[in-house]
């Protein structure tokens, strides 16, 4: 069975781009897209898709509001945010409203492909270099909700520090060997520690982590 993708975009080139390097694949297909929030949620009701590719800064309805709203349906689509890196400030916020992760307007289509299959699977991303920027936005000051009080509580100290490396952007082979141990069995941490704070994924892990101060960031132009 396919994977179905929706693509949320207000600019028409933008969205016939990604959609040609989505259908192109043989897992994957587009069942809709649309040119604003509000119409990628009436059509995410109708068509059911597994992920939605979204754009913030749309006319109308934004890609944040459409993000919480898209994720809040009964079929629970997951939502990949489209950026650029002129939009940090909203990146924070993107993942607050549910998304799974993010794709840089200039990913490669192996990226991209990539990311959605990610996605589909029941995980999160976060690319490296969205990552690092995250980070920066928490150095410079962006504002905080309210810390999660006593979540790490529940943590093993394995568990914990599996926590910082996944907050720090490494993906589960560079924790294995960071900490002398198999894929697998960071994998086994992983799905421990989710399941422990109630987390979707590692990229509401990351925010987790930021929240309750297990990681902070390094001041900006630190090495």
């Amino acid at each position: 069975m396919s994977i179905r993708v929706m693509v949320v975009d207000d600019q028409a080139v933008v969205r016939a781009g990604f959609a040609a390097i989505v259908d192109a694949e043989p897992d994957l297909s587009v069942v809709g897209e649309a040119a604003d929030g509000a119409m990628a949620v009436e059509l995410a009701k109708q068509e059911a898709p597994d992920v939605v590719l979204m754009d913030i800064r749309m006319p109308g309805m934004d890609g944040l509001t459409a993000a919480r709203l898209v994720t809040a349906l009964d079929s629970r689509p997951r939502v990949l945010v489209l950026t650029t890196f002129d939009l940090d400030a909203y990146v924070y916020e993107a993942l607050r409203a549910g998304a799974s992760g993010f794709l840089l307007k200039d990913a490669q289509p192996e990226d991209v492909l990539s990311a959605i299959r990610v996605v589909a699977s029941g995980d999160g991303i976060l690319a490296p270099a969205v990552t690092r920027r995250l980070i920066a936005a928490f150095a410079q000051g962006a504002p905080l909700p309210p810390t999660v009080t006593g979540a790490l509580e529940r943590l093993t100290a394995r568990e914990r520090e599996v926590l910082v490396l996944i907050a720090s952007g490494l993906t589960n082979a560079e924790i294995g060997l960071e900490l002398g141990v198999t894929t697998g069995t960071v994998k086994s941490h992983v799905n421990a520690l989710l399941t422990k704070l109630a987390l979707r994924d590692r990229v509401q892990a990351t925010i987790l982590a930021y929240e309750t101060g297990l990681i902070r960031p390094r001041a900006a132009g630190a090495g």
